[in-house]
């Protein structure tokens, strides 16, 4: 998508108090799918936000046990399937809280699973499902399973065969100190999946993506020269407290401090590696935001100042989703396309982001 600005819509934009841009790249990508529609990662969340006309698709990529890449946010399955019904004494403990974890299940197993919107389980009561979006698809309704990147790959190919588009795909590899601890290379496991399939450079539509600053520059200094492979990659940027990446240190896991990506210089050395950056929102504009001040950082500016692409997460309208600085989707969407000059979006409604970059462009027509 091209997005560009007539005189018109530049005295609107400066009327709002938004600064406006040269003409750019906007990417939309479908996070986990149109997953603001249905059960996220399904393939009918994948082909719903193919059909809306999106130019990326995010897949979450975790091994199961016979060393299979399935497509989960999570690399446990409670959160999104009905495992605790179908396998209900395969848990491990974890922090006093029983979790069932994709990597204990083979393939074959995994299939008999039916997925589900997003839910959460009333402490004590198994049987109590909350969703964590009310007003999105219903629990387990219709039928819906976890599928592998393989198939979601072809899914993706095959459309756009018939179609005659050429939609990217957006892996990201979930916890390879997790998998690497469970003695699994999740990351040589997902390049050979790409590779297989004709993702090997830089001008292929793949944007490979991590939030292990450790295995991100593994992949590009070591692993993808080994396998003779240069595509785009993406660091992906979360709080250390999030414990999104753990460090094992004489065998205690320990949260990877992610603070350095803040401070004069983290740019540069994260374009030593990757190519882009995916930062949450809220590392751009901050809380405490208003329409008429937004408290705002510089970490768009020092990255595409060291040539990085900007590709923040998440942005959804559900209720309470849309942050005091913005009055709806829309105004939220161009404070970070016109006003911050971010390069794309990851969203659960892509058809919104779609509709607000296509009319952008309409306005020169």
């Amino acid at each position: 998508m091209r997005f560009r600005i007539t005189a018109t819509l530049l005295v609107s934009l400066l009327f709002s108090n938004t600064a406006a841009i040269a003409s750019a790249e906007k990417l939309v990508i479908a996070h986990r799918g149109a997953s603001g529609y249905l059960p996220e990662h399904t393939l009918a969340a994948k082909a719903m936000a193919y059909a809306m006309g999106v130019d990326y698709i995010e897949q979450d990529v975790v091994m199961t046990k016979d060393n299979r890449l399935v497509v989960l946010h999570d690399h446990y399955l409670d959160r999104v399937t009905d495992v605790m019904t179908v396998f209900p004494n395969r848990y491990r403990e974890v922090e006093g809280n029983k979790r069932w974890f994709a990597i204990d299940f083979t393939l074959a197993e995994i299939k008999r699973l039916r997925v589900s919107e997003g839910f959460s389980v009333d402490e004590g009561d198994s049987t109590s499902l909350k969703a964590n979006y009310p007003t999105r698809f219903p629990l387990f309704k219709a039928h819906f399973s976890v599928s592998t990147l393989e198939e979601e790959i072809e899914l993706i190919q095959g459309l756009n065969h018939s179609t005659g588009k050429n939609i990217g795909i957006y892996p990201e590899i979930k916890s390879p100190w997790f998998h690497r601890h469970e003695g699994k290379d999740i990351s040589k496991a997902v390049l050979r999946t790409l590779k297989k399939y004709g993702y090997t450079s830089k001008t292929d539509r793949v944007f490979l993506q991590c939030f292990d600053p450790i295995e991100t520059r593994r992949i590009n200094d070591v692993l993808m020269p080994e396998m003779k492979m240069d595509i785009n990659l993406v660091q992906l940027i979360a709080m250390s407290d999030w414990n999104e990446t753990m460090v094992y240190s004489n065998g205690e896991a320990q949260p990877y401090n992610y603070d350095w990506m803040f401070k004069p210089g983290g740019m540069k050395k994260i374009a030593e590696y990757a190519d882009g950056i995916g930062p949450w929102k809220s590392m751009i504009v901050m809380p405490g935001s208003t329409r008429e001040q937004l408290k705002t950082t510089n970490i768009v500016r020092d990255a595409h100042a060291a040539n990085l692409l900007v590709h923040p997460y998440t942005f959804r309208l559900d209720p309470t989703r849309i942050p005091p600085y913005a009055e709806d989707f829309e105004e939220l969407l161009s404070v970070f396309l016109i006003q911050m000059k971010v390069d794309g979006v990851f969203t659960d409604f892509p058809d919104r982001a779609v509709s607000f970059v296509r009319q952008l462009e309409n306005e020169q027509q």
